[in-house]
């Protein structure tokens, strides 16, 4: 027995003098974010054997993280045979940004949110961020994200909003204004399987007051409503999409469902889900073709506060601020990005696009998505000032013109893409 333990030691010992062998990983380019940190999430270890599979897996692992602009690696030959240091090179983003999103329609409408968000706080991957909010009344929140608290693969996340807003409530007479306010607290359990899959799940406590304006009443809809609730949310992302600084190729689809429980049966339990699906394309060296498919479904209650809104900010540029409400969506936004200038730091793009959507009424059927009442289609074009070296330092500017009944028209400012 002790002959053939020495025996099997002795073949996997020259198994692995065999193979080429990392003897270390070398980080360099970045300033901010922590060494630590970049090996920490690095699948590659000392004693592993050289495979440029898996070294590719780690640069576009790390290239996803929001304080890194483009990442490369490089391998050289240590003076040992079969011995090799690989280098992970990072260009590295500033990560400290503001953000704005403003927002009006042929309407007057007028609303905006901005804040501030740091991307790679502690140098370790983690956000942390406050936004102020105005449509017609004052809304703000903050917010923490880090994915690798725990362990590389295990993080947390935490917000805080106090939402405000003027919502219109579709009555059988007539339409309603209702001031509406969301308080909520939400922390959830973060986990990555891999740098393409990951789930977010947990708790979300929130109170919603509505509290009548003015417009149609109906003597089954209260002027007046508090009521505490509780929601379960489940996310599953998957992500192939490759960055190369602001052009993008490949696919992506999020699933987001959760499960309300409410306090007050006036506002019912319900459930909804919703899955967001992204696929980009290069068209040569300045092109990029972009498109979003949301397919949403929630419990078909006949209310007036149905779950899927159709709204500028959110699914159809030029639409206007929450015109109307389903319970359940498809929404389809397609656009094509065109590189005019582009410098060291510096890109100026154009795009067209075209965004549309239908909705289920409250209590309906699946035939609504084909009434012409429901049907919003908004074409349209705008420009993008691209700051490379900034993440997500885009200030978008979108101008939609609805070509189906009833359109409207309207611009949308915003920082990031739209999608």
């Amino acid at each position: 027995m002790f002959r053939r333990s020495i025996f099997f030691m002795f073949f996997i010992a020259l198994a692995v003098n065999g193979q080429n062998v990392v003897v270390d990983l070398k980080i360099q380019g970045n300033k901010k974010t922590k060494t630590t940190f970049l090996k920490k999430i690095a699948r590659l270890k000392p004693g592993m054997a050289l495979d440029s599979s898996f070294i590719e897996k780690d640069i576009n692992r790390i290239k996803l993280l929001p304080s890194i602009a483009h990442a490369y690696y490089q391998v050289f030959e240590t003076d040992q045979e079969g011995e090799y240091n690989v280098y992970y090179g990072v260009e590295e983003n500033f990560t400290i940004i503001p953000f704005a999103s403003v927002y009006t329609s042929n309407n007057d409408e007028f609303a905006f949110r901005v804040g501030l968000q740091e991307f790679n706080f502690l140098g370790r991957g983690i956000t942390l961020g406050a936004f102020y909010q105005y449509d017609i009344f004052n809304s703000y929140g903050v917010n923490v994200r880090a994915p690798h608290l725990i362990t590389p693969k295990i993080g947390l996340a935490f917000s805080y909003q106090d939402l405000t807003t003027q919502e219109p409530v579709f009555l059988d007479g007539g339409t309603a204004d209702y001031r509406y306010n969301n308080e909520s607290i939400e922390l959830l359990a973060l986990y990555e399987f891999d740098f393409k899959h990951r789930i977010e799940f947990g708790l979300n406590l929130f109170t919603e007051d509505y509290s009548f304006i003015s417009g149609s009443t109906d003597p089954n809809v209260p002027q007046s409503l508090v009521v505490d609730k509780y929601l379960y949310k489940f996310i599953y992302d998957f992500n192939g999409i490759e960055y190369y600084y602001h052009y993008l190729s490949g696919f992506r689809s999020t699933l987001n469902f959760q499960l309300v429980r409410s306090q007050d049966q006036t506002l019912p339990d319900f459930a909804i889900g919703f899955n967001d699906f992204l696929y980009f394309k290069r068209f040569g060296k300045r092109g990029n073709w972009a498109n979003r498919l949301r397919l949403g479904l929630a419990s078909n209650i006949d209310t007036p506060f149905a779950p899927f809104a159709v709204d500028n900010n959110l699914n159809i540029r030029g639409v206007g601020n929450t015109i109307d409400r389903g319970t359940a969506a498809i929404v389809l936004n397609s656009e094509y990005r065109h590189t005019l200038i582009e410098k060291d730091w510096f890109v100026l793009q154009g795009n067209l696009f075209i965004d549309g959507g239908t909705w289920r009424n409250p209590g309906g059927d699946f035939g609504d998505f084909a009434d012409d009442q429901n049907l919003r289609i908004y074409p349209g074009a705008g420009l993008r000032f691209i700051h490379k070296r900034i993440f997500n330092a885009i200030f978008r500017i979108d101008y939609g013109h609805g070509v189906t009944r009833e359109a409207t028209r309207g611009i949308v400012f915003g920082i990031g893409q739209y999608f």
